[in-house]
């Protein structure tokens, strides 16, 4: 999970590590490393300069000298310690679902920062008529169209960064690149998606970031296992629960009765839960997959407005789409004729091209597949082929329907 993790904008140590923290940090190849010893002698944004004269040495060679986004004292740093109850409420959190704190949104624990790229590349073309418009409308166009970068649909941000790159060719053409950066700062929202690190022993990992949180204690050990004896595990856990339970003078941490669980009150009317409940500080991550992403993804493309006008049931609009405004080239010429000399525009009286495409890319499949257009829409039996009275489409029943209908066999 650590590698689908984002890194926040205030990362912590992880109260519970596995001890390969710090060296994956350094394996990473972000941290700024010392590569000969010596003294600083000066640090900026971009670099820091090291100058080894005599004694004044005090940089050690490989010594971490500045850290990364995602990094905290030279160790891997991508989530927060958060207070975690093990328990359903009220089914807002059924299956795989979570239920989290406003304070998670309002104090930005969980807030990150996503920086994208947009570019485009300069062209010098010639100058002349569009031949395929041309060909199809049969009259003059314009040379010339609208090639401005523009921030998709669903973007949005503030722009840090625009580079522009221009590529040295031996040819007159030299091809020039505009880049515009843009950083978002996302809070965490209803559906984003959050887990933990998926070790093994992630209730002991629960109990054990309670009591370092207590504590102010760091642990790096293994994932948890029972190779040392019999119910270490359990034995490390308690054993520091009721340290903290003792030291910090809150008994609800360590109950003998239901140790590693606690008895916890609903806070809208004072009277306990049925059941003990584990409490704890499990470390957890925040993850690519982001509501964002999801929603922008199906609100852009080409496909976007017909899958909207389909939804808002507008049958005329998306039939306009295709067939006039598409590629049925007979009725595209009607609809150009009938707008230059009056009138109204006549329905179409076959299929476009694309449906044709489809016909033939089914019957490549070994399908069967035969349409033909209907003035008059029927409900035809699936047996005798036959239209039935008092069908879907009986007049009588539903009313008179106009709109022109194709039937398909298949």
């Amino acid at each position: 999970m650590q590698r689908q993790a984002v890194p926040l904008s205030r990362s912590e140590k992880c109260i519970v590590g596995t001890g390969l923290e710090r060296q994956a940090a350094l394996d990473s190849g972000v941290l700024a490393i010392a590569e000969h010893e010596g003294k600083v002698i000066y640090t900026d944004t971009d670099k820091i300069l090291l100058s080894g004269n005599g004694d004044t040495l005090n940089i050690p060679l490989g010594q971490i000298l500045a850290y990364c986004a995602a990094t905290i004292g030279g160790e891997l740093a991508l989530g927060k310690n958060v207070l975690v109850a093990y328990m359903p409420w009220e089914g807002y959190n059924f299956e795989d679902a979570v239920l989290i704190s406003e304070r998670l949104v309002y104090e930005d624990i969980y807030t990150s920062f996503h920086i994208r790229k947009y570019e485009i590349q300069t062209h010098v073309t010639s100058q002349g008529p569009d031949r395929l418009l041309r060909a199809i409308l049969g009259i003059q166009v314009s040379t010339s169209k609208e090639t401005c970068l523009k921030l998709p649909i669903g973007g949005r941000g503030r722009v840090i960064d625009v580079r522009w790159i221009q590529k040295r060719v031996g040819s007159s053409y030299n091809p020039e690149t505009i880049r515009v950066y843009i950083l978002q700062k996302r809070e965490i929202k209803v559906g984003d998606k959050v887990a933990g690190r998926h070790n093994v022993g992630q209730i002991f990992e629960c109990s054990l970031g309670l009591a370092g949180g207590l504590l102010d204690r760091h642990y790096r050990i293994a994932p948890f296992d029972e190779r040392y004896e019999q119910e270490a595990s359990r034995k490390l856990v308690f054993s520091e629960l009721y340290q903290a339970s003792k030291q910090t003078a809150t008994p609800w941490v360590f109950e003998p009765e239901y140790p590693g669980k606690s008895r916890i009150f609903d806070g809208r009317t004072g009277d306990p839960f049925e059941q003990p409940v584990i409490i704890g500080k499990p470390y957890i991550l925040k993850l690519i997959h982001q509501v964002d992403d999801k929603i922008h993804g199906r609100s852009s493309g080409h496909y976007a407005l017909v899958w909207a006008l389909e939804g808002f049931g507008v049958a005329y609009i998306l039939q306009e789409m295709l067939t006039y405004k598409s590629d049925h080239i007979r009725a595209r010429q009607e609809v150009l004729g009938t707008t230059i000399i009056g009138g109204a525009i006549p329905n179409p009286e076959d299929a476009p091209e694309s449906f044709r495409l489809l016909v033939r890319e089914l019957r490549s499949l070994a399908l069967e597949l035969n349409h033909f257009f209907v003035t008059k829409p029927y409900t035809f039996h699936y047996k005798t082929n036959k239209p039935e009275k008092d069908g879907l489409f009986c007049e009588r029943i539903f009313g008179p329907i106009k709109s022109g209908w194709t039937r398909n066999n298949l």
